[in-house]
């Protein structure tokens, strides 16, 4: 195996070499409505992906899986005039959505799909994703070998499976029996990963000259590409030096404080750590941004200015870590019961083997060093979006207790936590991801020509962003009863509409199902 994979032990983890999940099956009658010679979505508030203010009320026209028209057709509280509004072509379908939000489908800039480890399978993770309105996904490592992510992108791309729009980056050396150890060996591999039809690459990190080898030729190529900067290459090569050499998106934030030591060269490991016991890796994680240089400080801004010039995206992943510094809340969020499968719930667990498992002893000094983390990691994502970087949304679920579409909301909650306006968190959902990848033509906002993609909801997300959550959000009704509101009421792909609450009842049935055949009970550690 070679030294690129025995990097599995990573947050984002690589799976080993073609242990694949079970491929998503055949898209069935009844899921999905559509696409249409004519579709017409009719009275939507329009939330778009560019920062513009909701405007509405206005009906939204496709045809087959492209937008046509985008119409205002009234004021709000007034009655619609019917002349006003695009007429229905023979055939066509409308849907009444007077009242509900409109937005451009999300894109999840981290979704590894599934892992035999956790069990999470392909149709399992899909309609996950879908339900929660997310459209398009980066997978960030092809774990289930990159012939199997180009199988389900073009039956994705074909709508033959319920799946959202993917885009394969494969992990760097990937395939080669033995690391690449030349810079000419890099080279080689990256024309052939781009002849294969990958659409990037994902590093981990390598020597200097086999980095900057790879990145270039991948440049030439005209591909993206992303990097978790792992601890065992970042001293000699982190985020600013990557962002020199061509590197389009860096993930997580390992590599960033790096690029901000002003006192030392190499983290402050103690002197019996180890990199493979994971509880040592990510406690000292959350001592690193201390050790970085201070907000506003001339090497912070001087690190901010530089990648600026770039054009570079960060993908800060919050959720994944958030754990570290809430252990109880991660475990214990609702959806958990309902929606978690048993043997994804089994790969959570403390356990010194399993990734992102590494609750050997976390508590409360744990987890105020990773608050304050967090404090100074978001004060630097925070004013790199205000000074005109693009920061992209991406949840990186299957590890750590975050889950699938869950996740990815919760991601959003996230960068609202860090100082984004509402409308700022849906254009890193939506128009940031789409140029990330390259495909800003084609998604990301809702405009004419472009792809129709869409969530649509009965509630104002921008209001409270936990209505996008399955489960919904709390509320009380006239009647001082507690109901829920919200969730995603359909998520439209390529035209097609999904039901996505529909989506979740399936989940659920696949979840009790499995639950069912093994007799297992979700419990929390240590519980008999």
């Amino acid at each position: 195996m070679s030294r690129t994979l025995l990097l599995a032990g990573l947050l984002c983890l690589v799976f080993p070499a073609f242990s694949q999940v079970e491929k998503a099956p055949g898209r069935k009658a009844g899921e999905g409505d559509g696409p249409y010679e004519q579709l017409i979505i009719r009275g939507v508030t329009l939330i778009n992906g560019n920062g513009a203010p909701p405007t509405g009320p206005v009906d939204i026209v496709v045809e087959k899986n492209r937008i046509t028209a985008v119409k205002n057709v009234g004021y709000p509280g007034v009655p619609i005039n019917a002349e006003r509004r695009p007429k229905l072509k023979e055939g066509g379908k409308e849907y009444n959505c007077e009242g509900m939000y409109l937005l451009p489908g999300f894109v999840d800039m981290h979704g590894h799909i599934g892992g035999r480890e956790q069990g999470a399978y392909a149709e399992y993770v899909f309609k996950l994703w879908l339900a929660h309105g997310i459209t398009t996904i980066r997978d960030p490592a092809c774990g289930n070998g990159l012939d199997w992510v180009l199988e389900h992108r073009s039956r994705s791309d074909r709508n033959e499976i319920v799946a959202p729009r993917i885009k394969a980056y494969t992990v760097f050396g990937m395939g080669r029996d033995e690391p690449v150890s030349t810079p000419e060996q890099a080279r080689e591999w990256v024309k052939s990963n781009a002849q294969k039809g990958a659409d990037g690459i994902k590093f981990f990190g390598a020597p200097p000259q086999i980095m900057a080898a790879a990145l270039d030729e991948n440049k030439k190529l005209g591909l993206r590409s992303a990097c978790h900067h792992a601890q065992m290459d970042v001293a000699r090569w982190n985020a600013l030096q990557s962002a020199r050499a061509g590197l389009t998106s860096m993930e997580h934030w390992y590599g960033l404080p790096e690029a901000l030591f002003e006192n030392q060269t190499v983290q402050d490991y103690p002197l019996d750590y180890n990199y493979q016991n994971e509880q040592h890796r990510f406690e000292e994680a959350g001592k690193l941004w201390k050790q970085a240089a201070p907000p506003h400080s001339a090497h912070w801004d001087k690190v901010m200015d530089e990648m600026l010039s770039l054009d570079f995206t960060i993908d800060p992943t919050f959720n994944i870590y958030e754990a570290n510094r809430d252990l109880m809340r991660a475990r214990r969020v609702e959806w958990h019961e309902e929606y978690t499968l048993p043997s994804l719930w089994q790969f959570y667990m403390p356990s010194r083997i399993s990734h992102g498992s590494y609750w050997h002893s976390w508590g409360t000094e744990q987890e105020v060093a990773w608050r304050e983390n967090y404090r100074l990691w978001m004060a630097f994502i925070n004013e790199y979006k205000n000074r005109g970087g693009r920061v992209t949304a991406g949840s990186d679920s299957g590890y750590i207790y975050q889950l699938y579409g869950f996740a990815y909301i919760r991601e959003l909650e996230l960068l609202r936590e860090a100082g984004f306006h509402p409308l700022e968190v849906i254009r890193s959902a939506t128009l940031y991801g789409a140029q990330a990848l390259g495909m800003e033509k084609e998604i990301g906002t809702v405009e004419v020509g472009k792809m129709a993609d869409f969530v649509i909801i009965d509630q104002n997300p921008l209001q409270n962003l936990q209505v996008l959550y399955g489960t919904g959000a709390i509320a009380l009704d006239d009647n001082n009863d507690v109901v829920r509101v919200g969730g995603v009421k359909y998520t439209v792909k390529d035209g097609i509409v999904y039901d996505a609450k529909q989506l979740l009842a399936d989940v659920r049935e696949m979840v009790r199902q499995s639950k069912t055949k093994d007799d297992y009970e979700i419990k929390q550690p240590g519980q008999e």
